[in-house]
């Protein structure tokens, strides 16, 4: 039947021939398809079974680092899923070894049906071992003896089934690098075990070592328990090293894990380590020249992968694996005072710290960038300060000029009074210079009176001196000058310009001081200048007043710790609406007045650290008040 012919009769067909047909086309075209995919589909699946052995134990160092890379490594590149089983010979471990056979009777009991497609052997005990059973246990199967040391390779026993990946030990290599970083070294204590393996190493060691006779001395810890081997490398002689070699069993029987053991010794001994395995550099040996793991167990997979894509053992061939270039742990290095500069030239040096910013580079950016912050902060601060510092001082500048000014309009309307102060020492002394003259014409002069006119003279002569004084100070041009003064006196020279002024207009002006001093820091003339205003202000406002009660008061207390000085009047007082405006700049209620006065007196207040107020008296009049720290 033809798939033409089925097209050609589908449409006049019923639906079950239609049916009957397509299924049979599908078991003629599809079915055979699939009868013939499924055994290659099953042959792709089908696991490869790997018989991992080990000597000494799946966590016995050197060799599990061994182990674990190889089964990682092919686990990985293996194109087939793999069953690898692990076992472990551990009658390598002992000075006296049982018996194999129930271990021999336990593999063939386990592969007797299914036998592993390939053997690795890890270390020279499994390889013996499956060489000596191979007829018994595995006679076809084929075999990747690793990891063994090329004197332990028993090579009558191997057949073309077997592929060894063997490596060499150059203990004189080893040896001559300790000499080399650490060229005072007399001694090396050589740290091994007792069993019958560790002692085979004891006497290949020695043979190899033979060239450093009379250069080095050998001390052997094959004879001592591990607690006797701590004991003395506790305490060893200067220019001595340590050799780790093996440390499976010590000579008192006890069995060690080599990784703990080592890491025990290191931790007491006062001396370095060295070793020629790399499983053990990182875990306190300084290092050297040693075997490569990785190139030891690329081989080993190498080799199994070949075998398994059915290539023939006999055809895989590897030299034995020597050391490596040298590499060595910087922490180790700095720990015994070991020169970078005493290595050899090809060396590798490992674990060092990193610098500093590399450990920490993010939180040093961190920290920088905090810094910089703060830095440009504190720039900004310090900008800032010195532009309010430039500031005050040409605030102090601007208010000095302008309280100079402020004295001058005061002085201004004291001119009468100053004259009149002035005037009248002037006059006396005129009067008594004549006086004086006339009796000296006389023959008979009366001395004694002379002597009381010039006392006369004197007396009016400092009289109008301390009033130009008075002036001068008020007067003077200087910048803000804060000193300690005694606010009574300050208070008294001021009283003592205006004095004539108040005469004048018939004003009594009266000052009451405290009983005692009153000590603050300021200003001496430009406190002066604010009672003046104030006083002047009071003059003002009871002359304005024409009241019957003319009385101007001035008086300075204590109040807790401020000085307090009153100016007090029995003009109309101020308005209530007012009084909140009476220290704003340009605020006035004479008619000629520029409002400055007030202002002036408020910031002069405010830079001695200082208050103003002003009120109305209950009785009638103003009252202002100031207040000043006063010195502790």
């Amino acid at each position: 039947m033809s798939g033409r012919c089925t097209i050609a009769l589908i449409k006049p067909w019923p639906a079950a021939a239609l049916l009957l047909c397509l299924s049979l086309l599908f078991a003629v075209c599809i079915l055979p398809g699939l009868a013939d995919a499924s055994p290659n589909v099953s042959m792709r699946t089908e696991p490869k079974r790997v018989l991992l052995l080990h000597s000494f134990g799946r966590e016995f160092r050197p060799w599990s680092e061994y182990a674990r890379s190889i089964k990682t490594e092919l686990e990985r590149q293996s194109p087939w899923p793999l069953d690898i089983q692990e076992h472990t010979l551990l009658t390598a471990r002992f000075n006296s070894p049982g018996p194999e056979a129930p271990f021999v009777d336990y593999l063939g009991s386990l592969y007797h049906d299914a036998l592993p497609d390939i053997v690795l052997s890890i270390g020279a005990p499994a390889a013996r071992f499956v060489q000596k059973y191979r007829g018994k246990l595995f006679p076809d199967t084929p075999m990747v003896l690793s990891v063994v040391e090329q004197r332990l390779v028993n090579k009558s026993d191997l057949t073309d089934k077997d592929v060894v990946v063997a490596v060499r030990n150059d203990f004189l290599a080893v040896f001559e690098n300790i000499l080399k970083v650490l060229p005072d070294t007399k001694a090396v204590a050589v740290v091994v075990g007792a069993s019958p393996l560790e002692k085979f190493w004891i006497d290949e060691v020695k043979r190899e070592l033979k060239p450093l006779d009379g250069r080095l001395d050998l001390v052997w810890y094959s004879d001592l328990s591990f607690d006797e081997i701590l004991k003395r490398a506790s305490n060893l002689p200067p220019h001595t090293a340590l050799f780790w070699g093996l440390m499976s069993v010590d000579a008192a029987g006890v069995v060690h894990e080599g990784d703990v053991a080592l890491r025990t010794l290191h931790s007491v001994a006062n001396a370095p380590i060295f070793s020629y395995q790399e499983p053990f550099f990182g875990g306190g040996t300084v290092g050297g020249p040693m075997h490569s793991v990785r190139e030891t167990s690329a081989k080993t997979v190498s080799a199994a992968i070949r075998i398994l894509g059915g290539e023939k053992p006999a055809n895989i061939t590897y030299e034995p694996i020597g050391f490596g270039s040298p590499k060595y742990d910087w922490r180790e290095l700095r720990r015994w005072g070991i020169a970078e500069s005493s290595l050899p030239p090809d060396s590798e040096i490992l674990f060092r710290e990193p610098p500093l910013w590399e450990s920490y580079r993010w939180q040093m950016l961190l920290i920088m960038a905090v810094i910089l912050v703060q830095a440009g902060l504190i720039s900004g601060l310090l900008h800032e300060r010195h532009g309010r510092q430039l500031a005050e001082v040409e605030s102090r500048q601007r208010l000095a000029e302008l309280a100079h000014v402020n004295r001058y309009s005061a002085v201004g309307e004291l001119t009468t009074s100053i004259a009149h102060e002035l005037n009248q020492p002037l006059g006396s002394i005129l009067t008594n210079t004549e006086t004086a003259e006339l009796m000296l014409k006389d023959s008979s002069p009366d001395l004694d009176e002379i002597r009381q006119i010039l006392a006369d003279i004197r007396r009016d002569d400092q009289r109008a001196s301390e009033v130009i004084r008075r002036l001068r100070s008020v007067l003077k041009k200087a910048p803000f000058e804060v000193r300690s003064i005694e606010l009574n006196d300050t208070v008294r020279d001021a009283i003592g310009l205006v004095r004539a002024l108040a005469d004048g207009r018939r004003i009594a002006l009266t000052f009451v001081p405290a009983s005692a001093g009153l000590h603050v820091k300021g200003d001496p003339v430009q406190l002066q200048q604010v009672i003046l205003n104030l006083i002047i202000n009071a003059m003002d406002a009871v002359s304005d007043a024409d009241m019957k009660k003319r009385e101007v008061s001035v008086s300075t207390l204590r109040t807790g710790s401020q000085a307090e000085i009153r100016v007090s009047d029995t003009g109309p007082g101020i308005a209530a609406a007012d009084l909140a405006s009476v220290f704003d700049p340009f605020f006035t209620t004479k008619p000629q007045g520029m409002g400055m006065g007030l202002a002036i007196a408020r910031t002069i207040v405010e830079a001695h650290h200082g208050t103003i107020v002003a009120t109305n008296q209950p009785s009638g009049g103003a009252l202002f008040a100031i207040r000043l720290p006063i010195i502790r």
